[in-house]
């Protein structure tokens, strides 16, 4: 019977609700794990975080095996109960090793730092044997520890210690001085000490000192490294010296041969300096002559590098006055510019009094400058006795002086009124205060002066420019006096 259209869209429908409810299903198991197992997952992490696996390791191989035991029961599908049994257990494991680490990391705190310093320089690598005595040492130590025996734990843990900075030891040694060990090990094999002794002895004390200085402290390495390059440069002259007498002997050469090859050196090294050599009673008259036309050469570089120095300074302090003088330049001609502008601010100041100067005759006003004011003094200005109204006849006076205020359109204007000393000081002050202010209303009143621009004050017959004594000196102190403030324009 073959399957029909319906059975197999039922088949698929029923295919797709297993997978649901599998997917389900799995979804749940994630949470549940993670639900079961948190305290054990914290407690895991904190053991790993204290370096349990090397300083607790019996408490933390135990608190994993019950961690263990709880995933595979949660696989099987077994009891809850058994798996929260198990994971209790590897909590109480997982956080004893925790805490046991902790104390050992204090206990053993040196021993800790002597491992960490051999790990640095790899000594399980480049000393893997004394390495894996020192790891079998610690990790005795730990077990030890753990089982509260302090005395056989401190034991070895001290002899841990040893091996630990013993393969550092090795390791620093290895790194620094294999290369040279390996020079000297070659020349040997090449025969060296044999045609070149003493320069191959040399490379051998080289190296002596550089490993006694790093016994003495392998953490300054500034000597050893330099007795090293010096060990491996003697190591490989001596290696040479060997090659040239062998090539010698191969080609049947013979002491003359070395002679005019060294002498040929030195003849090149002439030419080169310009120096003149003569070889027929040896080489040492020659080298000293040498020796002595390099210093010379040297004495002047020497010479010429400070010429150099000196022309670099006087430069400088040449570029520095010229930098100094172009600022001076600079300065006179701001300071020229701001002149030419006071002179001409001053001059166009002057022909603007000189303008209002030419507006009224002597017997109308007196123009003069004080300071940065302008003052007119109205002497045709003349009120009744007693009296502050302005007289008609003044107004072509008053608009004389209506334009020349306006020759400065944005200075303030102060009226000042005075009289003679003839009756009461009280009473002048006030004729005085009143005169000026009737001006001052006739200037904004009758021109339209801005009225913010105009201001009015009495002094009475406190301000006095001619004897009071006299009638001609009494008419000169009554008057009105218009202010033009400069500043303001």
């Amino acid at each position: 019977m073959g399957i029909t259209n319906q059975d197999g869209h039922n088949m698929r429908r029923w295919v797709l609700l297993i997978s649901g409810i599998t997917l389900a299903q799995f979804g749940f198991a994630q949470d549940l794990r993670s639900s079961l197992f948190q305290a054990a997952d914290e407690a895991l992490e904190a053991a790993q975080s204290a370096n349990a696996p090397m300083l607790a390791p019996r408490g933390y191989s135990d608190g994993l095996e019950a961690y263990a035991d709880a995933a595979n029961d949660l696989a099987r599908g077994r009891d809850n109960d058994r798996i929260q049994t198990s994971l209790a257990d590897a909590v109480n494991s997982l956080n004893g090793a925790a805490t046991a680490a902790r104390e050992a990391s204090i206990a053993f705190n040196t021993l800790i730092e002597s491992r960490d310093d051999a790990l640095e320089v790899r000594a399980d690598n480049f000393a893997a044997e004394i390495w894996s005595d020192a790891e079998e040492a610690l990790n005795n130590a730990v077990l030890r520890l753990e089982a509260s025996d302090d005395n056989n734990a401190q034991a070895f843990a001290n002899n841990a210690e040893i091996l630990f900075r013993e393969a550092e030891l090795v390791a620093i040694k290895a790194q620094y001085l294999s290369q040279t060990r390996a020079l000297l090990a070659q020349a040997e094999r090449d025969r060296v000490p044999q045609n070149s002794p003493r320069t191959y002895e040399r490379a051998q004390i080289l190296l002596e000192q550089a490993e006694q200085a790093i016994n003495e402290n392998r953490y300054e390495m500034e000597l050893p490294l330099s007795l090293i390059e010096q060990a491996n440069y003697e190591a490989r002259h001596a290696a040479y010296i060997t090659k040239q007498i062998t090539d010698l002997r191969n080609d049947n050469g013979t002491a003359e041969d070395i002679i005019l090859a060294h002498e040929e050196q030195l003849t090149r090294l002439a030419d080169s300096t310009g120096s003149v050599i003569q070889l027929d009673s040896g080489t040492e008259l020659a080298t000293l002559t040498l020796i002595s036309d390099i210093q010379v050469a040297r004495q002047r570089e020497m010479q010429l590098i400070e010429d150099l120095e000196n022309s670099r300074r006087q430069i400088g302090s040449l570029e520095e006055e010229i930098s100094e003088l172009d600022n001076q330049i600079n300065n006179a001609s701001e300071e020229y510019i701001l002149l030419v502008q006071r002179l001409e601010a001053e001059e166009q100041l002057r022909a603007r009094i000189t303008r209002i100067e030419t507006m009224f005759s002597r017997e109308e006003a007196q123009v003069t400058r004080e300071g940065n004011n302008i003052l007119i003094r109205l002497v045709g200005l003349t009120f009744s006795s007693g009296e502050s109204n302005i007289n008609p006849t003044h107004s072509e006076l008053l608009e004389k002086v209506h334009d020349a205020l306006e020759t400065f359109p944005r200075s303030r204007i102060v009226i000042e009124g005075h009289t003679d000393s003839y009756g009461g000081s009280q009473a002048n002050l006030r004729l005085s205060r009143s005169r000026a202010q009737s001006v001052g209303d006739y200037l904004t009143t009758i021109f339209g002066i801005e009225v913010f621009r105009v201001s009015s004050v009495g002094y009475g017959q406190t301000r006095p420019i001619a004897n009071n004594e006299t009638s001609q000196g009494r008419a000169r102190n009554r008057r009105i006096d218009i202010r033009i403030e400069l500043q303001q324009d």
